[in-house]
């Protein structure tokens, strides 16, 4: 994340990562702001599950794209997307595009337009050193 933010120019928080989960047996992506980890009472408390990351090939698979450029656009059809409420602080973020060197400088409107999300989640919480 730190080299993505260094090639943007942008600070690492403003990295829009996007996390591949499975819920009830399908795929859900949470997009979140570059400092933050997932919470996982929030996360229970949100989907009724242990959060349990997918696994390389699941997301390749399940998802759309491989790991280091899984995004919320383009992908599967049944995936769920939602957007933690870290993202809001930000006039922008920077998501990305479906490969590891590639990403896209969107507004939080633009992010929910292209994104087709579900909703807002708040399953996050700042990363500590």
């Amino acid at each position: 994340m730190e080299l993505a933010a260094a090639a943007l120019h942008c600070e690492p928080q403003r990295i829009a990562k996007t996390l591949s989960f499975m819920v009830d047996g399908h795929a859900v992506l949470v997009v979140t702001a570059g400092d933050i980890r997932i919470d996982n009472q929030k996360y229970k408390a949100q989907f009724g599950t242990k959060a349990k990351m997918l696994s390389p090939e699941q997301a390749e698979t399940l998802v759309g794209h491989a790991v280091g450029g899984v995004c919320p656009f383009a992908v599967n059809e049944g995936v769920e997307v939602y957007l933690d409420e870290s993202l809001k602080r930000f006039g922008t973020v920077f998501p990305a595009c479906g490969s590891g060197n590639s990403a896209i400088e969107l507004t939080i409107p633009e992010l929910e337009e292209y994104s087709g999300y579900i909703g807002w989640v708040d399953v996050g919480r700042l990363r500590t050193a």
